[in-house]
């Protein structure tokens, strides 16, 4: 490695040509700057000037098969020059759509879009439609996306019932229709839908691993008692398997946990990397399309994207390919586990599948995972800020020795320095 040095020249050099220096406001989060990618294969990346990293990242979740799998890629290099974009109908909109249905239990009919954000909408709109109310619910920490209706409460809650705005320039009147509750608590659930009619709530929106704030899985009859609440009082139950989906199972937390919703979000791994989402579901729900919903998108369901979508479930169908993945999941949460028990800082390891989450119990000392991520890079390894870890087909048990390795280094030089 060369201590960052030349990616740091390179940054400064490319931050220049593209303004604020990156594509998104979280990738600016990245310590101890953003770095710029010149190649990928496999777990590993190669920035621009040429250093080599075992990536966790994973493009923030979508690359569960790897960086440019050559199943995929060859997938998508043989649709390119017969088809990219043609308005049209094509044979893989609907084998690509099989091939998601049969993965997903419960799943009859599905939807193409372009991201989980838009899918989200999508399916929000499709439960408005089916039972004839406006309000949804969501759950305190859980994000759905950017858009005005549902980016509340994320993070930052003011409490009660009432959803909190998260962004400047956010329409408030964007959630006057949304109500939040604390994850896992059955109880809260039950005294809202209650009042369902009467409070015109038409569905609950549900990420049901908390995928995005710190990893909790659903305690046990939880799941259970929402889905029995929905059918009681008429809600639509939503599960949003954005990163849940083909991560935690084959058949994302619908197969892990035994509950099926009324409707699913997918997308990150649905297609190996390339932009594709999609919303599965009860055919009755799903059909809405046809009489009356209105839902389009001009790159929904294009070739390129499909092609990719088909040959990572032809990779995820690949027998024991699941067992693979947890296994080395499962192995780097113990090398994890077993590094951070050696420095006196306390974290916490949780895993559901091959979701990891790195959680720094910091109490009153200052945090320094967001030290650590920084310090990371000059050992070879990339992490996310948040603490979210994926982990790939491509990944191996040297990998993680890689990565617990990489931590000790890094908490001794963060511990040096805060001496």
């Amino acid at each position: 490695m060369n201590e960052l040095n030349g990616s740091l020249e390179a940054y400064r050099r490319t931050e220049r040509i593209v303004g604020a220096g990156v594509s998104s406001g979280l990738r600016a989060m990245m310590q101890p700057h953003p770095l710029f990618i010149d190649h990928a294969r496999g777990s590993r990346m190669w920035d621009i000037d040429g250093n080599e990293y075992v990536d966790y990242v994973m493009g923030w979740g979508p690359l569960v098969a790897g960086h440019s799998h050559p199943r995929i890629i060859s997938a998508v290099g043989e649709m390119l020059p017969r088809m990219q974009m043609i308005g049209m109908g094509h044979r893989l909109e609907y084998e690509a759509a099989e091939a998601v249905v049969a993965a997903i239990p419960g799943a009859e009919k599905l939807l193409w879009s372009n991201s989980g954000t838009e899918a989200v909408q999508v399916a929000l709109r499709l439960a408005r439609a089916a039972s004839g109310r406006n309000t949804v619910v969501k759950f305190i920490n859980s994000y759905h996306g950017w858009h005005d209706s549902v980016f509340a409460s994320v993070a930052y809650h003011e409490g009660g019932e009432a959803a909190t705005m998260n962004s400047l320039g956010q329409n408030p009147h964007a959630i006057d229709q949304l109500l939040v509750l604390p994850f896992n608590d059955i109880d809260a659930v039950g005294e809202l839908l209650a009042d369902a009619a009467a409070r015109d709530i038409g569905a609950v929106l549900l990420d049901p691993v908390q995928s995005n704030s710190g990893l909790y899985a659903p305690v046990p009859g939880f799941l259970e008692k929402v889905r029995e609440l929905c059918d009681e009082h008429g809600v639509i139950l939503i599960f949003d398997q954005v990163i849940a989906g083909f991560r935690v199972a084959h058949g994302g937390a619908t197969e892990r946990y035994g509950v099926e919703p009324d409707l699913s979000v997918l997308g990150k791994a649905i297609a190996g990397g390339f932009a594709q989402a999609a919303v599965v579901g009860r055919a009755p729900i799903i059909d809405l399309v046809t009489q009356g919903v209105f839902h389009a998108g001009t790159y929904n369901g294009n070739p390129i994207a499909l092609a990719a979508v088909q040959a990572t479930m032809d990779l995820l169908n690949e027998p024991r390919t699941f067992e693979g993945l947890d296994s080395v999941a499962s192995g780097l949460r113990t090398r994890l586990v077993d590094a951070f028990a050696e420095s006196s800082r306390p974290f916490e390891v949780r895993r559901i599948g091959s979701l990891l989450a790195i959680d720094e119990q910091a109490g009153d000392r200052p945090p320094i995972w967001s030290d650590l991520t920084g310090e990371l890079v000059n050992h070879g390894i990339l992490a996310l800020p948040s603490g979210k870890v994926f982990v790939s087909t491509e990944h191996t048990h040297a990998d993680s020795d890689r990565f617990a390795e990489g931590i000790r280094a890094a908490l001794r030089v963060v511990d040096a320095a805060a001496v």
